[in-house]
Parts: C-alpha cells; sequence; structure tokens
C-alpha cells in the first residue's frame, strides 16, 4: 500500500488512525455515559442536558482547528505542535476515566484538553500529508498519498466502537473504554515521534509577509468579540430575563447554547463584512462562498445528530436482541450488554431500564435475570463501513456521469447531498410512525438505512465544500475562508445537539425528523435557486473545469485527479 510513497505516509497514516481511534470511541460512548445511571459508572444526566454538552462540545472541537493552524503556521512548526495535541488529547480521555459520580471540574478540564489538543492536532498533521508529497519525485502520486491517509481515519473510526463495547462490557464501566482512547492517541503519539526523520523535511514554517497581521492580533480581532458576547450570552440573558419577569431564564434552552450562539455573532457579522467591503472580483468569489456556508450548516446539524438523537434511538428503540445464531459469538467477543430484568411486573414500568419501557409486560423474558443485547455504540460504526463501501460506487457514478458530460457542478453536487439529507431524514419518520410512536421497538435496519443515506449524502457534500473554498477563495483570504467553513460546521454541530435534546419535547417523536426534513429541503430549495449564478462565479475564477471530487474527504478509493488544497483537507 505504501510502496513509491514518502517514507512519512505510514508515519502519518498510523498516527492518524490511532488518533480517530481515540476520537471516535470518545463520540461513541460519550452521549451513553453521560446517561447511564451512577451504578454503572454513568454520570446520570437526562437526554436534554446531555445531548446539550454533546452538541457544544463538538461545536468547539471544530473551532480549535482554526488556532492550531495559526500557531503552527506562525511559530511552532507543525510536528511540535501535532505533539502536544496528541499528549493534550490523550491526557483528555484519560482524565474522562477516572471515575466520578456526576460532573465536576475533572469533567470539565478534560473535555477541554479534548477540545484544545485536537485544535493544535488535526489540521496540522494533514499539512503535512500534503507537504511529504513536494518533492518532485513523489508529486505525481499526492492524490493517491490522500486517498490512503484517509483509510486510516476510518479504519480507526471503525473499529474503535467494537473495543469500546468489549471494554465496557467486559468491566461494567465506561472508565475502561476511554482509557483505551487515550492509550491509543499516546500509542499514535509515540508513533509519530519515532517516525520524525521521515517527516522532518516537510515540517517548513510560511515566512510572514509584511502584510500579515500577528498571531496576537488576528486572536484578539477574532475572539476578543467573541468572548464578550460569551459571556453576555451566559450571564447577561439571564440577568436580563430577571429583571424583566423576575425569573432568570435563557434563549436557546441552557446558558451554553446561549453563550456559543452568542459568540458566533461577531464571527458572523466579520464574515459578513468582508463580503460587504469588497469589490470586483474578491465581492463576486466571496459571495459564492458565504451562501454555501449558509446552507451547510443544516447538514453537519442533521449529520451530527448520530451521537445523540440516534444513538438515543439505538439504546430505547431499537430491538438490539440477536439471533439465537449470533448471541453466542456476539458474547465471546464481548460485543453484547447484559440489562436486568425485571423479576416481577411491577404497576409501571417507571423504575425498570429504559430498554423494556416500549416492550409489552407478556414479552418480558420470565427465564432469564439478563437480557443480551447488542451494545449500543457498535451503530456508530456503520457511517465508516458505508463511507468504505459507497465511495467506489459514488465515484464510479460521477465518472459515469462525467464520460456522459452529464456530471453536477461542485454547487450542484452539494444541493444533491443536502437532498440526500432530506431523504435520509425520511427513514427515520417512518421508523417512528412502523413503531407507533415508539410504543413497539424498531428494527435496527432502520437505522442501518438512515445511516446509508445520509453517508451518501456526505459523500456528495462535505469533500464537494473543503474543494470548493480551496479553489474559489481569493487567494489572500484563503485561510480565513477555510475557518469559515470550520464555523458553519461547529454551528451546525452545537444546533445538532440542541435538536437532539427535542428528542422527547413533541408528542410524535418524528417532530425532531420533521424539522431535520424542512431544513434541508428548505436548504436544498435555496442552493438552488443560486445554482446559475454559482455555476457562472465558479466557470470565471477557476482556473480550469471542475472535476468534482465524490469523496476526497473521507474515501479511501478515490482517483479523481483534482485533490483540494491541504490546507482545506481537514474536516474529518
Amino acid at each position: 500500500m505504501f510502496k513509491n510513497h514518502p517514507k512519512g505516509l505510514p508515519v502519518l497514516f498510523f498516527t492518524e488512525m490511532w488518533e480517530r481511534f481515540g476520537f471516535y470511541l470518545m463520540l461513541g460512548i460519550f452521549f451513553l455515559y453521560m446517561t447511564a445511571d451512577g451504578a454503572i459508572g454513568g454520570l446520570g444526566l437526562d437526554g436534554k442536558t446531555a445531548a446539550d454538552i454533546y452538541g457544544t462540545y463538538i461545536a468547539l472541537v471544530y473551532l480549535t482547528p482554526f488556532v492550531g493552524g495559526l500557531l503552527a503556521d506562525r511559530i511552532f512548526g507543525y510536528r511540535k505542535t501535532i505533539v502536544v495535541g496528541g499528549i493534550l488529547m490523550g491526557l483528555g480521555y484519560l482524565g474522562l476515566g477516572i471515575p466520578r459520580e456526576g460532573t465536576d471540574i475533572t469533567l470539565w478540564l478534560s473535555l477541554f484538553l479534548i477540545i484544545l489538543g485536537n485544535g493544535l492536532f488535526k489540521p496540522n498533521i494533514s499539512t503535512l500529508v500534503g507537504n511529504i508529497y513536494n518533492n518532485p519525485q513523489y508529486g505525481a502520486k499526492k492524490d493517491s498519498g490522500f486517498n490512503i491517509f484517509y483509510m486510516g481515519i476510518n479504519i480507526g473510526a471503525f473499529v474503535c466502537n467494537f473495543i469500546a463495547a468489549i471494554l465496557r462490557n467486559s468491566f461494567g464501566s465506561f472508565s475502561p473504554a476511554f482509557i483505551a482512547a487515550g492509550i491509543g492517541m499516546f500509542v499514535g503519539v509515540v508513533w509519530f515521534l519515532f517516525g520524525q526523520k521521515h517527516t522532518v523535511e516537510a515540517d517548513v514554517l510560511k515566512p510572514a509577509k509584511p502584510e500579515d497581521e500577528s498571531v496576537t492580533k488576528i486572536l484578539v480581532k477574532v475572539f476578543g468579540p467573541a468572548l464578550a458576547f460569551a459571556l453576555f450570552g451566559w450571564f447577561g440573558i439571564q440577568a436580563v430575563t430577571a429583571a424583566i419577569s423576575g425569573t432568570p431564564s435563557t434563549l436557546f434552552g441552557s446558558p451554553a447554547s446561549d453563550a456559543f450562539l452568542f459568540a458566533c455573532i461577531p464571527v458572523v457579522f466579520f464574515y459578513g463584512s468582508l463580503w460587504f467591503r469588497a469589490k470586483g472580483e474578491d465581492r463576486e468569489r466571496l459571495g459564492v462562498l458565504l451562501p454555501i456556508f449558509a446552507v451547510v450548516i443544516v447538514f453537519w446539524a442533521i449529520f451530527h445528530q448520530n451521537g445523540s438523537a440516534l444513538t438515543e434511538w439505538a439504546r430505547d428503540y431499537t430491538n438490539r436482541e440477536l439471533p439465537s445464531a449470533m448471541t453466542g459469538v456476539a458474547d465471546t467477543l464481548r460485543l453484547v450488554e447484559q440489562v436486568d430484568v425485571p423479576k416481577a411486573l411491577p404497576a409501571s414500568v417507571e423504575g425498570t431500564p429504559n430498554y423494556f419501557h416500549n416492550i409489552p409486560r407478556s414479552e418480558w423474558p420470565s427465564d432469564a435475570s439478563k437480557l443480551q443485547l447488542l451494545s449500543t455504540e457498535i451503530f456508530q460504526s456503520v457511517n465508516p463501513f458505508f463511507v468504505v463501501f459507497l465511495t467506489p460506487l459514488v465515484v464510479a457514478f460521477f465518472a459515469f456521469l462525467n464520460r456522459r458530460k452529464k456530471e453536477p457542478s461542485t454547487p450542484g453536487k452539494i444541493a444533491l447531498g443536502l437532498f440526500i439529507t432530506a431523504l435520509s431524514t425520511l427513514v427515520m419518520i417512518a421508523a417512528t410512525f412502523v413503531t407507533d410512536n415508539g410504543a413497539t421497538k424498531a428494527s435496527a435496519l432502520w437505522l442501518v438505512g438512515t445511516y446509508g443515506v445520509i453517508t451518501t449524502g456526505e459523500l456528495f457534500l462535505s469533500p464537494m465544500g473543503l474543494s470548493l473554498v480551496s479553489k474559489v477563495s481569493p487567494a489572500r483570504l484563503t485561510s480565513v475562508m477555510i475557518g469559515g467553513w470550520f464555523l458553519s460546521t461547529s454551528i451546525g454541530n452545537k444546533l445538532s445537539g440542541m435538536l437532539s435534546g427535542l428528542m422527547n419535547a413533541f408528542d410524535h417523536k418524528s417532530g425532531i425528523f420533521f424539522i431535520n426534513l424542512a431544513g434541508a429541503l428548505l436548504a436544498t430549495v435555496l442552493i438552488t435557486l443560486m445554482l446559475p449564478r454559482l455555476r457562472r462565479v465558479m466557470e470565471k475564477y477557476t482556473q480550469a473545469p471542475v472535476a468534482e471530487r465524490p469523496a476526497a474527504e473521507a474515501c479511501p478509493n478515490e482517483s479523481s485527479s483534482d485533490a483540494p488544497d491541504t490546507k482545506a483537507v481537514t474536516g474529518e
């Protein structure tokens, strides 16, 4: 696999594989950990609070790469920044493994370390991948090198949930799984350190230009107003509402949500002012990107409900009982969790495990003290499986259209991705009605189906956006506009947590999925209406016809030659 590639590629491949192993292992069990009973090592939080924390976490994870890339570019270099980031993430995962009763300072400190560490690690390892191919000897292999690199992402994301299930079921606690994430991260750091001699030539600081602003000035300009607005969102909103009504309240469900969304206001204003002040070519280019930033918020708001709303659906509303032929193997592999079966039929299901709330009492097992169920986190491996499985099909589909000169433009593919995302919400809407609003267990195929559909939308949309940003941005604003893409991702991630918190707020559980459907369809309509203008500007300002890359960001088998700028490839 690594033959005829730079010796630094296997170093970066396995480093990234272990980093993503820890990252997605943590995401796969984080919501479960927060909502589990304290008796089994959980925090005992309600679903709405857990979804809010989850959304805030993944929102901040996608904001800090802006800082990490800036510090590596200007001050520390890529290798040092990667090592520090990896160590911080490893410590954060180990911190989550500390047994605790409810939330405490060690929980928030651990999350902070992971968020900061990810920002230092993630953008810079992708940059190194691009830089090791700057040698003319390997230049022609750059695209396939990125393909191999992203194989590491998907291997780590697929395997980690099985390891989490094995450890959680073997020890009856979440702590060993979090510790495994930390150990995996440290393995990646050690591997990277031993292989540094193969990446040293790729670690080249970019000399600052006279017109470049200092790191301090940039951070103050961007994060100063954001911090002020965040403080107002956290404290000011409650003070104002208390003065008006006598009772402090929030606007978006929690102080954390208010703080984050208010912090985004000056940053969004900054991007809007760029377009407002721009003239001529710059104005046209920015006028293409900003609407796309707006609509992709909807995609991420839906996509990242996989770790919250869809995890709750998998845990409580999906039939996770395995066929008898599979139970023995799954139990041997420790992929099944044990759920206590009530010994008597109480007057109410309250106080019984959630899994039994929608099973008729006549169907409760009477001959076993525990029920064996497929571990919930295993469903988190369905998405990376479909990434690997569907990528060749998507690539072949666009190649087929390209040969007939009918391949959609990049904005067209983004529109298709949003429409496919809307279709994925229909799968879950159907599931809520088939199960009579969750009164009966749903087949696991409903979740597999929705993951399959939305992964197709992901392959149409996510790599398209990064590629588009790198091509259309004014050269002097490319990094700033990539930051705008991640801002959109971050806002969408936060909204995913807020929406997931509404899972049980409606009389019918389809409510949240109808909101998702409406948002995806509205975003599809808006970008479709803009397609003529978007195509015109792209044709005007890109040097060559845009050969879209249906799966560059997360596809191990993609063969297109249209690779995005290496600084843009940090979204996975």
